[in-house]
């Protein structure tokens, strides 16, 4: 039975509350509590006796769009990030006409009311409320104000979900971080299959199994989106879930009820502090990650602590109690999972992997793997700790992972490198400060020649990351192209103005400003030398250039395979 085919099938609250009292995640008793919480506001809309009723009323299934809501279908109203109180109502009124019943994480007579207004008087107030207390009671079905709803509502999809046709779920193995995330999920699926084990990944570059990945509008889908994908997933006989979890996501629950078994971190630079009002605010949602009150299936918390923020994640991994395995390029830190030694080349890098448990050292052990750059062996030490974690077996688990890394393959838009006869030029998805800081200084040690650095910072936007980044470029490569990169509602040249701020003479001097990013891309491959580097960083695995609220195709990789055919460089 696919998820489509649930849609026609009905089940009620209690239904479900009486199939899930054994759960450990203890959802009975949440919509038990939810449903005794709301007799008394709802009998103010409908009476008490149906009021009682709403945990018999059959609906079909949850939604979280009003736009996608069939007739009784649940309408999930969540506060918006934008605080648009009048969206809000709308959705609400909407729903209102189709729905079996809707649960709001808003106060529905506030939003019903002119409360909403400050400049209202105190009777004003009172008289909005009893004014929107009328409406809410004449609306054609009944409305419940549950504003812990978040709690819960993963979990609530999956019952559902699940109360049909059981499935066997995956085990599912998080990843968090600011880079690193999409290549983690994806050596990690990588390296189950190839041992074995049936994988799947969630993420930026795709959801699905590996080979047919399916993109996806954001790195950690809502509620609904993940829930029916970790179904899916289940229905498809998957055994390993490897997924992104962003901080968006984790601030905004829309990973409770995931069974994440394995939590990975990465590092944590300056991003999306257009969202988090501080780095400090960042770190704590990266670290909800850890925490076993949100994630109660939690085993083993796999940490980065090269990292400057790892102690944040540290301290919660400890505080809920998980096995906490540590990972490190610095062959003096005493880490679980340590590069003793690394030789890189244009092939990949040769590690010398030392792995110890406690006090008691396991061994050390030789890795050849086809992953270019420094920092993609820290993403494949993340990997295989979180490979070493799924098995009970921890030797024999260890002796099978180093033939399976020769044979894995980067995530595409991660250090991919597109063919050429000479000079060597590459897509990736750095568009952090830090992230280009650590291609480029990956990628200084191979070349020859000059190292070219071709990047631009998104419109719409955290602005005071767009110096930060022209400097990390002008810090690692020999010659930068600043560019566009999903300008979307801004001027390109605003934001390139932005980027130079700060920019000395002799920084200029080896700067070129071109708006347009094809032609960028074809500047580097003509301007470039045999014994040159060139990177292409911002966009990675995207195939489009947003610009006006519209998406024109664009694929770096494309548009470069192109500029080096016309240039007679294949």
């Amino acid at each position: 039975m696919t998820i489509s085919s649930l849609d026609s099938a009905t089940v009620t609250l209690q239904q479900l509350i009486d199939a899930n009292k054994s759960q450990q995640h203890k959802l009975a008793e949440q919509l038990t509590a939810m449903i005794a919480a709301s007799i008394q506001e709802a009998s103010n809309q409908v009476g008490s006796d149906q009021a009682q009723s709403i945990a018999h009323i059959p609906f079909q299934q949850f939604r979280l769009d009003s736009r996608q809501l069939e007739a009784n279908d649940v309408f999930v109203l969540l506060k918006s990030q934008t605080a648009n109180s009048k969206k809000s109502r709308d959705y609400l009124l909407q729903a209102a006409e189709q729905a079996a019943f809707i649960l709001s994480e808003i106060d529905p007579v506030v939003l019903l009311s002119g409360a909403n207004n400050p400049s209202n008087t105190t009777n004003e107030l009172q008289t909005d409320s009893i004014t929107s207390m009328q409406q809410l009671a004449a609306l054609p079905c009944l409305v419940l104000y549950v504003p812990n709803i978040r709690d819960f509502l993963g979990s609530l999809i999956q019952a559902r979900l699940q109360y049909q046709q059981p499935v066997t779920l995956p085990t599912v193995v998080a990843v968090t971080g600011t880079n690193g995330k999409t290549t983690i999920s994806q050596l990690v699926a990588q390296l189950t299959q190839l041992m074995g084990l049936s994988s799947a990944v969630m993420g930026t570059a795709g959801n699905g199994r590996l080979g047919a990945l399916v993109q996806a509008s954001h790195t950690t889908g809502d509620a609904l989106a993940v829930q029916q994908f970790l179904y899916q997933m289940g229905t498809e006989k998957a055994e390993i879930l490897a997924l992104e979890a962003s901080s968006h996501g984790l601030d905004q629950q829309r990973l409770q009820g995931m069974p994440v078994t394995v939590a990975i971190y990465t590092n944590l630079s300056r991003d999306h502090l257009d969202y988090h009002a501080d780095m400090a605010e960042y770190a704590a949602a990266k670290a909800k990650l850890f925490d076993k009150a949100h994630f109660p299936d939690l085993t083993h918390a796999i940490i980065n602590i090269d990292d400057e923020h790892a102690q944040v994640m540290l301290d919660m991994a400890n505080a809920s109690g998980l096995t906490v395995w540590t990972y490190s390029l610095d062959s003096s830190k005493a880490a679980t999972f340590v590069a003793a030694d690394i030789t890189p080349s244009l092939q990949g890098v040769q590690i010398n992997l030392r792995i110890e448990f406690g006090n008691e050292r396991t061994g050390n052990m030789e890795i050849v793997s086809p992953l270019l750059g420094r920092f993609n062996v820290a993403n494949l030490l993340a990997a295989i700790a979180a490979v070493v974690a799924l098995d009970v077996d921890l030797a024999m688990n260890i002796e099978r992972i180093a033939p399976a890394v020769a044979q894995l393959q980067g995530a595409v838009g991660r250090m991919q490198r597109v063919p050429s006869n000479d000079g060597c030029f590459i897509v990736d998805y750095a568009h952090t400060p830090d992230a280009l800081s650590q291609v480029l200084a990956s990628l200084k040690t191979h070349c020859k020649g000059q190292l070219w650095a071709v990047f631009g910072c998104g419109g719409d936007r955290d602005a005071g990351k767009r110096p930060l980044m022209a400097q990390a470029g002008l810090a690692g490569a020999d010659q930068v192209i600043l560019t566009a990169d999903n300008p979307r509602t801004e001027d390109p040249n605003v934001i390139l103005q932005d980027m130079q701020a700060g920019m000395t003479a002799e920084q200029y001097q080896r700067t070129h400003i071109e708006p347009a990013r094809q032609t960028a891309i074809e500047y580097a491959v003509s301007h470039s030398g045999v014994d040159d580097i060139v990177v292409i960083a911002g966009k990675g695995h995207e195939t489009y250039q947003e610009i006006n609220n519209v998406r024109y195709d664009f694929d770096d990789s494309v548009v470069l395979q192109q500029a080096l055919n016309q240039a007679g460089r294949v």
